[in-house]
């Protein structure tokens, strides 16, 4: 939709336009037609091409300002409990982050279908606006709920209605390389978990939280320009279509995907949130180190993003999934032996590789399964992300009144346990999908 800004002649086009039509006297008269190939013109995907990795780097931006600013909120953790918000405890402070994810994913079931609708540019703007405007007012917050209403809610819902769509468009440019696509649009979260939390702890003791917040909002602002300049539908339905699509839960494989990933996205979220005030609390690090921890499994789930999706072009998602979601699982249940500096870092510098699947490759795994139906891949991941939701949701809060009352190390376990049956459910996905096969089998 953003097409107008690279040619203002290649204007999407209804079904019927741009066809040739007889006159009175039958004779064939060419309709307005314009110079480049219409919206819903259907050809191949180009798997390359300046145009295609344009809507990689848009793309890119997307995630760096969705998933990416999702995957900060450990170090927002930290500061409220330590600081802004000390009144509160764990399990309620996690709220915030919890909703924010969940309603991102939650309005990516909206956002699927009015993509698929025609109305890119509209998600983009719209999108991009409440991010930043979020912010804006999450630095004017002092109390918990109005840090609710702006980071949550008002972040959250602009980080859905421009996150599906970076995907869902991916999978009309690319087909044979839509792993490796997919993989560096992804590793945005990851550069985005990076750079924020670290401009975030570097500016809190300068400039304090108001001003950093602000920073970060201006930041999100430049980035966000860039996919509302160079993103463009190449390919649309010829109808829109529901909100759900029912019928891709008679595919097992699709049902015990989408379970898995809402058991693995509540587990995920357990080292993410509470890994770094864990290490700080526990005083394994001091509080220094502790803020960079965040930033740490950010930058090594950057290549957990784009190698094991150039690994499943070759042998098939599943069969990089599976590994990645089982090595999550063992490493979550080691934080309980984590006693110095040393040990924490490589922890979550592995945990970030292996847990950073599970941004990247769910929307490969869906691509996959859905087979020839590209035309309802917009709202096949919309459903999906839903479950997704539903895990991020409850996994940090029932994590948290663990914590509290238990301790770290049942915290730990229960990460673990949600994990193991996400790996479980994605296997018996693979079994009747492709049964045990290790080679890619469409």
């Amino acid at each position: 939709m953003a097409q107008d800004f690279l040619d203002p002649s290649a204007k999407e086009q209804p079904p019927g336009e741009g066809v040739t039509t007889p006159d009175e006297s039958g004779v064939a008269l060419e309709a307005a037609q314009p110079k480049q190939p219409t919206a819903n013109a259907a050809s191949p995907p180009p798997n390359g091409g300046t145009l295609a990795w344009l809507q990689v780097f848009g793309a890119f931006f997307l995630t760096f300002n969705s998933w990416g600013i999702t995957n900060t909120f450990g170090s927002y953790q930290a500061y409220y409990e330590t600081t802004l918000l000390r009144s509160s405890n764990s399990s309620t402070i996690a709220w915030i982050g919890s909703v924010q994810a969940y309603l991102m994913l939650v309005t990516g079931t909206l956002a699927g279908p009015i993509y698929d609708a025609g109305y890119l540019r509209a998600l983009l703007l719209v999108g991009s606006f409440m991010i930043v405007f979020g912010h804006m007012m999450l630095s004017l917050c002092h109390a918990y709920w109005q840090v609710l209403l702006a980071q949550a809610f008002c972040v959250g819902i602009g980080a859905g209605l421009v996150y599906v769509p970076s995907v869902a468009i991916l999978s009309t440019y690319f087909s044979t390389r839509i792993g490796a696509a997919i993989g560096i649009a992804a590793s945005g979260s990851s550069l985005g978990g990076v750079i924020y939390p670290i401009v975030l702890h570097k500016l809190l003791p300068k400039i304090g939280f108001a001003w950093a917040t602000r920073v970060l909002g201006f930041m999100m602002l430049g980035t966000l320009i860039v996919p509302n300049l160079v993103m463009r539908v190449r390919v649309l339905p010829p109808q829109t279509r529901t909100l759900f699509d029912f019928k891709a839960f008679l595919i097992p494989a699709y049902t015990f995907i989408t379970l898995g990933f809402l058991l693995g996205f509540a587990g995920l979220n357990v080292p993410l949130v509470f890994g770094q005030i864990f290490a700080i609390t526990e005083k394994i690090t001091n509080e220094d180190l502790g803020f960079y921890l965040i930033a740490i499994l950010n930058s090594t789930s950057l290549f957990g993003r784009i190698l094991p999706n150039l690994l499943s072009d070759k042998i098939g998602p599943f069969n990089v999934m599976i590994p990645c979601i089982l090595m999550s699982a063992i490493l979550c249940i080691l934080f309980m032996t984590v006693t110095a500096p040393a040990g924490i870092i490589v922890l979550m510098a592995f945990y970030g590789f292996f847990s950073g699947t599970f941004v990247s490759l769910p929307s490969t795994v869906i691509i996959y399964i859905s087979g020839n139906a590209k035309h309802k891949i917009g709202t096949r991941l919309g459903q999906a992300f839903f479950f997704c939701a539903i895990g991020i949701l409850i996994g940090a809060p029932i994590g948290g009144t663990i914590q509290k009352h238990n301790g770290y190390d049942d915290l730990w376990i229960f990460g673990s346990c949600l994990l193991f049956a996400c790996a479980a459910l994605v296997l018996v996905a693979k079994f009747t999908w492709e049964g045990l096969s290790l080679k890619k089998t469409n």
